[in-house]
């Protein structure tokens, strides 16, 4: 087996695609993002899962680096040029689906739901993300 990150998101082929594209789109700081595959998985791995940032696995990595990192590059809108440049490399669309939800039954306080912020779309796009990196590594195996 491949060495990966445990979490079957990066295998050494598949970082081999997400690292150079990544790169290209990675804000430049004053230090370098430390273990950057690792707190790319550990990004990808919480909006796969959709868990906390405190449940994300140790051997991610610290939860507060996959966050930090997250909001940062939501704010300098990283990860929609991240999209877009392996939506125009890997010629994959993401486009609407519409579900039928007449028989799902909402809890009686849905209706007063908190909006969302301003990550929300930076959530999504890394959602999206997160299900091409699976797919990806699930191909090459």
């Amino acid at each position: 087996m491949e060495e990966g990150d445990r979490t079957g998101t990066f295998t050494d082929e598949t970082w081999a695609i997400w690292e150079p594209l990544i790169e290209e789109v990675r804000p430049r700081g004053k230090t370098p993002p430390h273990d950057l595959r690792r707190t790319i998985a550990a990004i990808f791995w919480r909006h796969e899962n959709g868990a906390k940032w405190r449940s994300i696995p140790a051997e991610l990595g610290p939860w507060w680096r996959a966050a930090q990192l997250f909001i940062r590059w939501a704010k300098l809108g990283a990860w929609e040029r991240l999209l877009a440049l392996v939506q125009e490399q890997q010629g994959v669309a993401f486009g609407m689906t519409f579900l039928d939800g007449t028989n799902i039954r909402a809890h009686h306080k849905a209706a007063g739901a908190q909006k969302k912020g301003p990550l929300s779309k930076s959530e999504t796009i890394v959602k999206h993300l997160a299900a091409l990196a699976v797919a990806m590594a699930q191909k090459s195996a």
